[in-house]
């Protein structure tokens, strides 16, 4: 095998003892260097006579990966290791165990997050970048794995010649949808200006040198008018000073905007490069004692947009409330002439210093220097909660993520909680996928619908036409989403098995010449201890109630009954007709002479409802609507106890009735239905109940207290105007 020559080796070691010198600063303990000494012996015995695609040594890359470690994202010695030891496990072929017994648990921890992030296929990440953010955090139990991966992006924009074309196309990709958004919302802004400006070189090549050509023609010019902009501010700051008004030292820089941001200005506005405005930016940067920042900083302020009209919507607070990665400036945007347009930023010294270094600078104003990647506690709460205002605010423990993100076979990303399982997962792709799951193959393995899954898996699912949700299944999940699909699932199951029980037991009564009453289904429910008739019926279909059991209880009722003469039910209908002969029918809601009524439970009619009376063996009478369910055999059967009556002298009153509402669900659907129903109309809900569909239609079934049956039309017709709704019926049973 070959082996770096003497004098690689003595450049090598050159380059690492500058670096050495660089860092020195940041990590000087003698302790933490004799580590990182040991990781660099360790390195250069592992990767001899290793080099780049250009050519060069690879120990170059893991010494410049250390030093962008450290001075650039403001690490400490333990990255520095890592970065010496970084991919050693999969291109060298060690044991991680070895690394941890060697260089120490926290280090090895590190490299297993670096090496889970680096083997995450990343192809899809433009459809999924928030989750592709958040399952790299999730992935990473220490963020020096993370914030590493963004120190060796950085040196591969860099040395774009030791990356071969395919992979430099796919860093493009990551560093576009992930580690750009990392990086700002970390304020490393330098770096973040960095990679945009080589992205774009990298996907708009010709753009970016057109624009860069401009900026530079047009040089002279831009200076002439920053100087002429600028000298009113400096003399109004230089008169404050010498009048004894401020009491700080300041420093004013000027710069034309980045290429990309100016790029990007060009096609927000839809303007060619001359006719950006906003081109120039500026800053003020004032030294004072901490006590006066905010006070001199807004005195600054108020001094230029006197001097200049300022854009309000441009102005930005971020001293008042600082950014979560402890940000602090004031940004206003005033107007020079017709044409150009400055954006001020005004901040002290401190403030500048941590708006250039980032987040660990913001740690380190806080106080001891020597815990100088203590900082990192509060990197991942600041990544996962961009809505904290700063860092001192966010909770410092340790973290634990409460989701998982999983990979379809197709790459996609979808995250669940802890703790969900292959149904979860199957539940979340498609209904239909979940309801028909029977395993799955997890990174290639073949596992059962209750296997827990863990982060990063990849996951497909295998379905089987025959299979279907049963109640275990409720054990298996942990969403809210698959336990109400399952439930769901179970609901209409048992619907349609009530409706199955329901017919076979209509047809047997039909068969034993027995009526179809609600007051033969009451005396089933009651005498088989169901709760009502839907499970009934379902209790039928299920074989847990036995048909002939029905039979048996029903033929002994009607013998019962055929012991008592008919005769007195024959003299009561008469004397009903008799005591009412002045009236071609019965009138509810008069004096009834020794005769009770009640308006029937099967199909609830109202006043204006067209009924006839059917006289019990009780001597009741029971008021039903013509097309009640259960009138042709009450006809067939008991054609002398009906009689006729009509609606009167009721006023005031309210009768039940029950509308099933169906319609293309939409926003505001719903209040639509029930202002018709309760402020339009003035009438009670009863009951409601509404659901919407897999197809996303809308149903509704509602029982309401209704005076008469002109008004129950008027109140469907009403309903049925509303937009969406394509379907208002009266049902029979509420």
């Amino acid at each position: 095998m070959s082996t770096y020559s003497i004098e690689e080796r003595e450049a090598i070691q050159k380059a690492y003892e500058l670096m050495l010198a660089d860092i020195r600063p940041n990590v000087y303990d003698p302790q933490k260097l004799s580590v990182v000494e040991d990781a660099y012996q360790y390195s250069l015995e592992k990767y001899d006579g290793k080099y780049m695609v250009s050519g060069k040594a690879y120990m170059f890359h893991l010494i410049d990966l250390a030093r962008i470690a450290v001075l650039e994202v403001g690490l400490g010695y333990m990255s520095v290791v890592a970065a010496f030891l970084h991919g050693i496990t999969y291109k060298e072929h060690v044991d991680i165990n070895e690394l941890e017994e060697r260089f120490g648990k926290r280090i090895a921890t590190v490299l297993r997050g670096f090496d889970k992030i680096s083997a995450l296929q990343t192809e899809r990440v433009a459809y999924n970048s928030d989750n592709f953010r958040d399952l790299f955090l999730s992935l990473a139990e220490d963020m020096r794995s993370v914030l590493l991966k963004v120190a060796h992006r950085v040196y591969d924009v860099r040395n774009q010649q030791d990356v071969d074309a395919d992979r430099l196309s796919k860093y493009f990709h990551e560093i576009k949808y992930i580690y750009i958004p990392i990086v700002h919302r970390l304020g490393l802004y330098k770096i973040k200006a960095e990679l945009e400006e080589k992205l774009m070189l990298f996907e708009n090549p010709e753009v970016y040198h057109d624009i860069k050509a401009k900026i530079e023609a047009t040089e002279e010019s831009r200076r002439h008018i920053a100087e002429r902009f600028l000298a009113p501010i400096r003399n109004r700051l230089d008169s404050e000073i010498k009048n004894g008004k401020y009491k700080f030292t300041y420093m004013i820089k000027w710069r034309v905007k980045s290429i990309p941001s100016i790029y990007a200005k060009m096609k927000a506005q839809n303007v060619p490069f001359e006719k950006v405005y906003d081109l120039l930016a500026a800053r003020v940067i004032i030294d004072c004692a901490p006590k006066d920042e905010i006070e001199y900083c807004w005195c600054v302020y108020a001094d230029i947009t006197n001097l200049y009209e300022p854009v309000p919507e441009r102005m930005r607070d971020w001293i008042t409330k600082p950014k979560a990665s402890g940000y602090e400036s004031l940004h206003a945007t005033v107007k020079f002439d017709e044409k150009v347009y400055f954006e001020i930023q005004i901040r002290t010294t401190r403030m500048d210093e941590i708006a250039e270094t980032g987040q660990a600078a913001h740690y380190l104003y806080k106080g001891d220097r020597q815990s100088s990647e203590d900082w990192l506690v509060g990197v991942r709460q600041v990544l996962e909660n961009p809505e904290l205002v700063s860092l001192e605010n966010s909770y410092k423990k340790n973290y634990k993520s409460d989701k998982i993100f999983i990979f379809t076979p197709e790459g996609d990303l979808k995250q669940l909680p802890v703790g969900s399982t292959v149904l979860d997962f199957a539940y979340e792709i498609h209904t239909r996928v979940g309801e028909t799951c029977n395993g799955a193959k997890i990174n290639g393995r073949v596992v059962p619908i209750r296997q827990e899954l863990a982060n990063g898996d990849k996951v497909e699912i295998i379905t089987n036409k025959k299979q279907s949700p049963n109640a275990d299944w409720l054990n298996w999940v942990a969403t809210e989403k698959s336990r109400n699909r399952i439930r769901r699932f179970l609901k209409e199951q048992e619907l349609k098995e009530s409706e199955l029980g329901k017919g076979m037991l209509h047809r047997r009564l039909k068969n034993w010449k027995i009526p179809t009453t609600e007051d033969v289904i009451d005396q089933l429910v009651k005498e088989f201890k169901t709760e009502n008739s839907l499970q009934l019926y379902h209790e039928i279909a299920t074989e847990k109630i036995n048909l002939a059991d029905i039979k048996h209880y029903l033929s002994a009722e009607i013998e019962q009954k055929a012991e008592k003469s008919e005769k007195p039910v024959h003299e009561l209908v008469e004397t009903v007709k008799k005591e009412n002969v002045e009236e071609e029918s019965l009138s509810i809601g008069e004096d009834i002479k020794n005769v009770n009524y009640r308006l029937a439970k099967c199909c609830n009619p109202i006043p204006g409802d067209r009924v006839f009376g059917f006289v019990t063996n009780e001597g009741n009478i029971t008021i039903h609507r013509i097309n009640c369910p259960n009138a042709k055999s009450m006809q067939d059967r008991y054609g002398y106890r009906i009689i006729k009556v009509k609606w009167n002298g009721i006023e005031n009153g309210v009768s039940q009735a029950t509308i099933n509402i169906l319609g293309d669900n939409h926003q505001g659907l719903l209040g639509k239905i029930t202002k018709v129903i309760s402020e339009d109309m003035q009438v009670d809900m009863k009951n409601a109940l509404f659901n919407t569909n897999k197809e996303g239609l809308f149903e509704g079934r509602i029982t309401i207290q209704i005076p008469d049956i002109e008004s129950l039309e008027q109140l469907m017709d009403r309903i049925k105007a509303i937009e969406g709704i394509t379907e208002v019926v009266r049902v029979d049973e509420s």
